[in-house]
């Protein structure tokens, strides 16, 4: 029963009040221009017969000018800013009206910046190094990177910059979290995926390969009904394969619900779980549970679907179910996989009970 494991929700979105005009995407009109913080957090894991013992934060898209970072720092303001508020979120800082306490510090098991990727490495380093100074005694926390590819043009992710920092990165021990969206952008996003990590590792040892976190399944389109014919489930499914060839690509399990048609999302969870059971099958298959994390993708998930948080972390559990999988795969899948893919600290993993 999934009331047995722990978990470690590997990526969710918070943001105080205050900063929602840094976020590049929060029109006025968006249902998630407001305030989610960790107390709203909470509240909607509260139903979890689960323990949740900690969460990833993963970067919200701050404004940011990749031309002027790299010449003087200035268009690299919002993103250190959010560096700062995650900073006050792990070592329990909190200000009024943000909505967590000092005694939520131990939530935050890891958090993942931004990054100004395409810049090329000598950017990046001064970029980290002004990260580090916005984190203070929290960088320790600071476990990876993300640059958003889904809405970049296409070959942004094969550029000698990008490359060149994906391998700073691996140097540094840092993973990438890789955002892509094969839904909306086509198979370009995934074949350009497998040759970014092609090019990111070629000639690299393998303690110096960067790590890479698949997110939300790479978008796959939810709404295909004949899998068997549909190009673009054969060409996810593919793409899959080949992504978990590598042994140091993860997959979270994570994102679906803004993929699936409007009039599954909120359907019982048994059935949306039988409709999208292939997509979860191929990347059980592919990546195995040592190599695919629990994620809610919170509150993205929320808009449109109630209740998602719970309902998403049933559709984990049947999957589980399902596959007949055992106690050790299980661990994986809400926590050990997380813990594992993110180099989260020893001293981090004492509030479970198992070791991997």
């Amino acid at each position: 029963m999934a009331e047995d494991f722990p978990i470690i929700d590997s990526h969710i979105h918070l943001y105080p009040e205050s900063e929602i005009p840094t976020l590049s995407w929060a029109t006025p009109e968006n249902p998630l221009a407001k305030q989610h913080s960790v107390e709203d957090y909470k509240k909607a894991t509260a139903t979890s017969p689960a323990p949740v013992k900690g969460f990833i934060f993963l970067e919200t898209d701050r404004k940011h000018d990749l031309e002027a970072g790299t010449k003087d720092g200035s268009g690299w303001e919002y993103p250190l800013m959010e560096v700062s508020w995650l900073k006050r979120i792990a070592l329990g800082e909190p200000k009024a009206g943000e909505g967590h306490a000092a005694a939520d510090a131990g939530l935050c098991s890891a958090y993942i910046p931004w990054a100004p990727v395409p810049s090329g490495a000598a950017a990046m380093e001064k970029y980290l190094a002004k990260a580090e100074e916005a984190a203070g005694d929290s960088w320790s926390k600071v476990r990876g990177f993300r640059y958003l590819l889904q809405d970049k043009p296409d070959g942004t992710a094969l550029g000698d910059g990008f490359i060149e920092s994906l391998r700073l990165l691996g140097r540094k021990g840092y993973v990438f979290d890789v955002g892509v969206n094969q839904h909306d952008r086509g198979r370009i996003q995934l074949e350009e995926t497998v040759e970014m990590i092609d090019k990111a590792h070629d000639g690299v040892p393998d303690e110096e390969k960067v790590v890479f976190i698949l997110n939300h399944l790479c978008k796959p389109d939810l709404t295909v009904i004949n899998i068997h014919t549909d190009t673009s489930f054969i060409a996810w499914r593919t793409a899959m394969f080949t992504l978990s060839k590598c042994s140091s690509t993860y997959m979270k399990l994570s994102g679906a619900f803004p993929e699936m048609d409007d009039s599954l999302k909120n359907r019982p969870f048994e059935d949306i779980f039988e409709a999208i059971m292939p997509w979860l099958s191929v990347v059980l298959a592919a990546f195995g549970p040592s190599r695919i994390m629990f994620g809610s993708d919170w509150p993205v998930c929320t808009v449109g679907v109630d209740g998602a948080w719970e309902k998403w972390r049933q559709i984990v559990d049947r999957l589980c179910y399902m596959a007949s999988l055992g106690d050790e795969d299980k661990e994986m899948i809400w926590s050990g996989t997380a813990l594992k893919a993110y180099g989260i600290q020893t001293e981090q993993r004492s509030q479970f009970e198992f070791v991997y």
